[in-house]
């Protein structure tokens, strides 16, 4: 794969001994992500391994997908995709009906700026938690702030501009 890729999964352990493996989900959209013939980019961290992988099968497994791959057929061969990230390639990716919703490469690297157009850093990367999305934002003095995600605190993102508004409660920044 070439360009651009942004991280739908994570292959966390083996399951069973046929080649399937479980994988830590980190996409919205996993029944395309990982529909059968799909085919995923591979990130290894210097691990040899395929650079895509097609998915032949995925189901639903406690919180996590169970997912096999073509030539992926034993536990040995499974065990050495653990610890790779899959990827599609961003401009894979459908746009969103939504005006309110972001692919979260389209957010990365904006500006964030406060009401009073001071600057406070640049989004750094979309954490997904169980309790929502955060934006993890690089200040200017090098420190990470994790910012909820959500209208009250983030009233406006503009793509155009480069930049997304946050109005954060006391403290949320450390200034209090």
């Amino acid at each position: 794969m070439t360009g651009p890729e942004l991280a739908v999964g994570r292959v966390v352990k083996t399951h069973g001994v046929r080649g399937e493996v479980v994988v830590d989900v980190r996409t919205d959209s996993p029944e395309l992500r990982f529909a059968p013939g799909a085919v995923l980019g591979v990130q290894r961290r210097g691990k040899p391994g395929p650079d895509t992988l097609t998915v032949t099968a995925a189901r639903p497994h406690a919180g996590r997908l169970l997912v096999r791959f073509e030539s992926v057929d034993a536990m040995d061969e499974a065990e050495r995709l653990r610890g790779f990230t899959l990827t599609v390639r961003t401009d894979e990716l459908a746009p969103t009906d939504d005006p309110d919703e972001f692919h979260d490469h389209q957010l990365e690297g904006l500006r964030v700026v406060l009401p009073t157009g001071d600057e406070v850093g640049v989004v750094r990367e979309v954490l997904h938690t169980p309790g929502g999305e955060l934006l993890s934002v690089r200040t200017a003095d090098d420190v990470e702030r994790l910012v909820p995600f959500v209208a009250a605190i983030v009233p406006e993102v503009d793509l155009a501009a480069g930049r997304v508004l946050v109005d954060p409660p006391e403290g949320l920044l450390g200034d209090g």
